[in-house]
């Protein structure tokens, strides 16, 4: 979807937001975005990975919802080549247990290794896109990264131009003032003996520090 803002503002517990915006009402997702989405979702560990060297707890909730996206992907939508057009597993309501979710496990062993090796596929497939999509691209993440410590957010139209190519910013150059140099002035002749000369207080123009 369209990206909409860039913000390193905290909200509840996120530390930073990427919102987006669909242009229209979304009744379907296609396996391209679903795989899309996985890779944008998967790219913020990368970047903290690529820049620091380490990795932190930070990314905890993406790899979540990367995670899900796979797993549905696998067992309800059917866009696993190797499971194949079918519902694996559900979920349905227990009143007994005051409406919780339950997992109805409905295959074999054999099955649900299958599951997990094609979740893992499709993770490790988008991961190294995103890898290689941030380190091709690691001059403009750069740039964007010094306008967001500048200004906190970016708008969908600066973004655009970062993406485009348009360089950040890399902070005014400030010219320290000059100093205030003395002046010479000549007294009257005193006694036919060579003029003697007085220098005025050094006094800075108003407005210099």
């Amino acid at each position: 979807h369209p990206l909409h803002k860039v913000t390193i503002i905290p909200r509840g517990p996120s530390l930073g937001s990427t919102m987006s915006l669909p242009k229209e009402d979304i009744l379907n997702y296609r396996k391209k975005e679903l795989l899309d989405t996985i890779t944008m979702t998967m790219a913020g560990r990368i970047a903290e990975e690529i820049i620091s060297g380490d990795i932190s707890s930070g990314a905890s909730s993406d790899i979540q919802q990367a995670t899900s996206i796979a797993r549905a992907m696998v067992c309800q939508y059917g866009m696993s080549d190797k499971i194949g057009p079918l519902t694996v597993g559900g979920r349905h309501g227990n009143p007994f247990l005051g409406r919780d979710w339950m997992e109805e496990r409905n295959y074999s062993d054999k099955v649900a290794l299958e599951i997990d090796q094609e979740v893992r596929f499709i993770i490790d497939q988008c991961y190294d896109r995103a890898r290689t999509i941030l380190t091709e691209n690691r001059d403009k993440m750069e740039d964007i990264v010094r306008v967001l410590l500048e200004k906190e957010s970016i708008e969908r139209e600066e973004f655009i131009e970062l993406m485009q190519g348009a360089k950040a910013p890399a902070g005014e150059e400030t010219t320290p003032p000059a100093a205030p140099t003395a002046t010479v002035e000549a007294l009257p002749p005193q006694n036919d003996k060579p003029n003697p000369v007085r220098y005025p207080n050094l006094r800075a123009e108003p407005g210099v520090a």
